[in-house]
């Protein structure tokens, strides 16, 4: 599991709205070409818009720590990633073999890629992200773990 720190914005009894906590998040050290969390933390920090998870009980302000499996964010990423250009390839290939010429071979290709993108936001799973409360031996400032 993939751990950072988020901080609540906006909370009902349920549910809770959180974004990156500012020491967390990857390019804050001089590892980052070689975290394993680099996928979760550009996740979080891009565009800082808030994510929404299930956690009774939490207030604006607070600040929890939040994990995500590695196996399914590689799943989400497959399908994000892989089935696009799949279908990219796929699809000038089969206009290649119809001998169609090279402009429907283009043609052929933005249509099997954008359909992998289409498939890949209606089917891609998404990743299940599990709060829990920080202890002071939980992911120390600056210091986010894998």
């Amino acid at each position: 599991m993939m751990e950072t720190r988020v901080r609540v914005i906006a909370a009902t009894e349920t549910q809770a709205w959180v974004v990156a906590s500012e020491r967390s998040g990857c390019g804050a050290c001089q590892s980052k070409a070689h975290c394993g969390l680099s996928g979760l933390g550009r996740y979080f920090s891009r565009r800082r818009m808030p994510v929404q998870i299930e956690q009774s009980g939490a207030r604006c302000g607070d600040e929890l720590g939040v994990r995500v499996n590695e196996s399914e964010l590689l799943r989400a990423g497959l399908f994000a990633y892989l089935l696009p250009v799949l279908l990219a390839v796929l699809a000038a290939t089969w206009a290649d073999t119809l001998a169609a010429g090279d402009l429907m071979a283009v043609l052929a290709a933005a249509g099997g890629l954008l359909a992998g993108l289409v498939g890949a936001r209606w089917c891609a799973p998404i990743p299940r992200l599990h709060p829990f409360a920080l202890s002071s031996s939980s992911l120390p400032p600056g210091a986010p773990h894998d």
